[in-house]
């Protein structure tokens, strides 16, 4: 069992939020736990763990509520039938109650140590840190259409992602309004930000070998999806509003010209 100098609500509000989409992922969730919360411990903020299982057809449901008597910051959320990656982001990020949220799977190929890397990079003019997997552990077929992926998303956005396919990332609640929610919008997430005039950097990241359970993403079932999401995604571009398009102009009531 982890350790557990101080809980979320000896600290206050949760400053960070951490949000994992769960689908089928029984074998990796309890190791994960006790990675993700022995790093959040050494952060010094309140935060918590948002588990958002995906109508899990294993037992990742009845593990993590088991779970919870172990992980004080571990929330569970669930679907009422599949919807996938982005509804599981999207239901996150609506019952998420940190500032900062950091997003991540829960397979452990993202690397929990990597969150403070993260959350310094994401200075006060920055909106989101994306992962970049710089030695990617995974077989070559997926490397391949990934790069060629990545490619051709970024020739038809008009908008240049190292790893788009990465959802180890770090943004601020503040980016989060009137964000475009669709299914396959965490692939395009960077993009969807950056033409609203936010600001989003890259970084490289840890990236680990699956440990147990199976990749729920292949050529198949992404291939002309994603090639349909691009174009979609580039009219947005053309179209979207900017985030930061208004101030505060002072109460020119209260300043009325003198009576003639």
């Amino acid at each position: 069992m982890p350790s557990t100098p101080s809980t979320p609500s000896d600290l206050g509000p949760p400053a960070v939020s951490c949000i994992l989409p769960v689908y089928n992922e029984e074998g990796c969730l309890r190791p994960l736990l006790d990675e993700l919360t022995s790093v959040l411990n050494e952060l010094g903020r309140p935060s918590e763990i948002i588990c958002v299982d995906d109508y899990s057809r294993d037992g990742s449901l009845d593990l993590l509520t088991r779970l919870h008597a172990d992980h004080d910051r571990l929330r569970l959320v669930r679907h009422t039938r599949n919807l996938g990656q982005s509804a599981a982001f999207a239901t996150g990020f609506q019952v998420a109650r940190g500032q900062i949220l950091v997003t991540m799977d829960a397979d452990m190929q993202h690397d929990p140590a990597d969150i403070p890397r993260l959350l310094r990079a994401l200075t006060p003019e920055t909106d989101m840190v994306c992962g970049i997997r710089a030695n990617r552990r995974d077989n070559w077929i997926k490397r391949v259409s990934s790069r060629l992926a990545n490619r051709f998303r970024d020739m038809v956005s008009g908008d240049r992602i190292a790893d788009a396919g990465c959802t180890f990332r770090a943004l601020r609640r503040t980016a989060l309004p009137e964000l475009l929610v669709f299914n396959g919008m965490h692939r395009f997430l960077p993009t969807l930000l950056r033409c609203r005039g936010l600001t989003v950097i890259e970084l490289p990241i840890n990236h680990r070998p699956r440990i147990s359970g199976v990749s729920k993403y292949g050529i198949g079932n992404r291939l002309w999806r994603g090639l349909l999401d691009c174009v979609a995604v580039r009219w947005y571009a053309r179209r979207a509003i900017p985030a930061r398009r208004w101030e505060h102009v002072p109460n020119l009531a209260l300043r009325r010209p003198p009576h003639e």
